[in-house]
């Protein structure tokens, strides 16, 4: 997107100014109305950070003056709105040439930025195919990935059982083969699905080239949407077959139109209307309690693909803005349009809209004629469709109200597991929804390949975007000890001088997997980097190391407690530390594979075999390990003479 040379310049790398001890935590609010009276009345793009010179808000204004004067000239209350407003620091704004640029850039800015106050979708736009390959007998396939201008994609399909559910449609009604080239090119007899007649069986020339390509050609029409062409097709090769005498092949015809309309009366709801438009999307947005859903639909060649739900961020912040974001005075813009809106901006702009978007809400036209723009076709938006689109919306709107209330329950009861560990603790929290907690465990195998693990739950869920990993190294194999105090260093001793000068907030409690050793651990690194002891919870197996026995154990020297085996706080807890040792050893695993692959150095060795290279291996902690080894420590393990310590040197180096 070019835009024009009035546009102020944005540096999406330059930081803010840092806040000096001398400047105020806030500027005075006559800096900011100074700035707002010098905005130009022309379309573009603002951004409200606070001191710290976190994004609090991007939007988009038809006129930026009088946009952005709307926020400071009215009395917000004690509202969301009027909190946010009252964190703001300072303002950018970037001037463009018309409203649909403020759009593209707004979406841009909102996806680099991630900023608190607008409503994020997570940008997950991988979805699957149903590839026909280049080829002289092409096959079809399940696909996802960028795709290739020499092969044909049908979709995008809502999920993976969309497409294999129509795989499985074209092997039973046209017999198209499913197998990878290699395999087919290699075949001498037809495989069982030729058997249970899947497949035409090309690999072994039981059919024509000219016949399955027919075949193929009967195949797409299907996918287009093309479903009565297919089928007079069909009738037409039926009764030349019959004509001809030739019964059997007529026979089989017969069986593929008879499987062909069985599917076609499957489908739910039949396009009917008249118009030639095949593919759509169907998109119903529904807000409550605080959290929204968009639940999108898929149509593709005229069979509905069924549904996927979304789940944006920080709608509780957004949803406060209705009608304070608008362009005219007074008017308001439901929770609904504000997440619809949000939907299509983010996942459509990029490309890949359909012909058809059918809503259950209007929205922006300047929206819609962006998106045919951008897409370099004609997009049409309808909110109150008529016969089977109607029935489709009907049928999203029920899922979105589904699936929200589903969503509402989970986190009903992730919401109460967290309130009931806060008050077993006895923790004073000030806001519970960002509550926060880092879990961290410690694997490995016999002292090698140590790894650590840390995960973190917050806002009442794990967050696997903000796990982490840690190769421990330079420590005894097998000292579990030495390899959490390393870890907890290297976690905390950047996050706490942060947390000193305001930067980050420091989880509210550190979950070690272990009991007094490892909590002992824990307290000697946080009394060396000032933390608070009260943070620090160790989660110590109970007798037998039964589930449900575990007991908490604490830095600051209070009594152990129980929580009792069917406790909803203890469940939180052994989820959490649950999801640590799990992402401890996968991380362990992958990195025990590495290093013993790479352990082939040693077997080129002679003298070295599968005991002493595993002696080896052990003692230093894996390949890296043997490699710093020196001369000495080398030959101070078992089985390793002098001689071979030498070699083993000479080796490596």
């Amino acid at each position: 997107m070019e835009l024009s040379s009035a546009a102020q310049s944005l540096s999406m790398s330059d930081p803010p100014p840092p806040q000096t001890s001398e400047s105020p935590a806030q500027p005075p609010l006559q800096r900011l109305l100074g700035d707002v009276a010098a905005l130009p009345s022309l379309p573009g793009v603002y951004r409200y950070f606070d001191a710290h010179g976190s994004v609090l808000y991007v939007g988009k204004a038809r006129d930026l003056k009088k946009r952005v004067s709307s926020y400071f000239h009215k009395d917000h209350g004690g509202t969301r709105i009027g909190q946010m407003v009252s964190r703001i620091a300072r303002l950018e704004t970037t001037v463009v040439r018309s409203e649909a640029e403020a759009l593209l850039l707004e979406n841009n800015l909102i996806k680099a930025l991630d900023p608190r106050y607008n409503i994020l979708f997570r940008d997950d736009k991988s979805y699957p195919y149903l590839k026909l390959a280049a080829h002289p007998f092409p096959r079809i396939a399940y696909y996802r990935g960028s795709v290739d201008s020499k092969h044909r994609y049908f979709g995008p399909y809502p999920n993976a059982w969309a497409v294999k559910e129509s795989i499985q449609l074209l092997q039973k009604v046209f017999r198209l083969r499913t197998c990878e080239d290699s395999v087919f090119g290699n075949r001498t007899r037809p495989c069982l699905l030729y058997q249970i007649q899947r497949c035409s069986g090309p690999c072994v020339q039981n059919i024509s080239a000219q016949a399955y390509a027919r075949d193929v050609a009967s195949a797409e029409g299907f996918l287009q949407g093309r479903q009565q062409e297919v089928m007079e097709a069909l009738q037409g090769e039926m009764l030349r077959h019959s004509e001809a005498l030739e019964f059997e092949q007529a026979a089989f015809i017969r069986d593929q139109i008879g499987s062909l309309s069985r599917v076609l009366h499957q489908q739910a709801v039949e396009d009917n209307s008249g118009v030639t438009v095949k593919d759509a999307d169907i998109l119903a947005a529904r807000v409550d309690g605080g959290r929204a859903c968009v639940n999108l639909a898929m149509v593709r060649g005229g069979r509905h693909l069924g549904d996927r739900p979304y789940f944006p961020t920080h709608v509780d912040e957004a949803a406060q803005w209705a009608g304070s974001d608008a362009e005219e005075p007074g008017a308001v813009a439901e929770p609904e349009v504000q997440v619809l809106e949000a939907f299509i901006a983010q996942h459509y702009l990029d490309g890949g809209a359909p012909p058809l978007l059918v809503l259950s809400h209007a929205v922006d036209k300047t929206l819609i004629d962006t998106l045919s723009r951008q897409s370099g076709a004609k997009v049409t938006a309808q909110h109150q469709p008529r016969d089977s689109r109607r029935a489709w919306l009907d049928m999203c709107i029920s899922g979105a109200r589904i699936k929200l209330a589903q969503l509402l329950a989970e986190e009903g009861s992730q919401q109460s597991r967290t309130r009931l560990l806060v008050e077993a603790l006895d923790m004073a929290v000030d806001e519970l929804d960002r509550f926060r907690i880092e879990c961290f465990d410690v694997s490995h195998t016999a002292g090698e390949a140590t790894q650590a693990s840390c995960v973190v739950y917050e806002s009442h869920r794990m967050h696997p975007a903000q796990y982490r990993r840690y190769n421990v190294e330079g420590i005894t194999p097998g000292d579990d000890y030495a390899a959490m105090r390393q870890v907890l260093l290297r976690r905390y001793t950047k996050l706490a001088q942060a947390a000193s000068a305001g930067q980050v907030r420091l989880p509210d409690l550190v979950l070690v997997d272990g009991g007094r050793g490892q909590v002992s651990v824990a307290r000697e690194v946080f009394e060396e980097l000032g933390l608070d002891l009260g943070r620090i919870v160790g989660v110590e197996k109970g007798e037998g190391r039964k589930v449900g026995l575990e007991e908490l154990v604490f830095a600051d020297g209070r009594d152990k407690v129980y929580l009792g085996k069917d406790s909803a706080a203890l469940m939180l807890v052994a989820q959490i530390r649950d999801e640590a040792h799990r992402f401890a050893i996968t991380g362990m695993r992958a990195r025990r594979a590495s290093v013993r692959t790479g352990g082939s150095k040693l077997e080129e060795i002679a003298g070295i075999g599968a005991k002493k290279r595993a002696r080896l291996l052990q003692r230093f902690g894996g390949l890296r390990g043997v490699e710093q080894a020196s001369v000495d420590d080398l030959a101070g393990v078992e089985g390793v003479s002098r001689a071979l310590a030498e070699e083993i040197f000479r080796a490596l180096h």
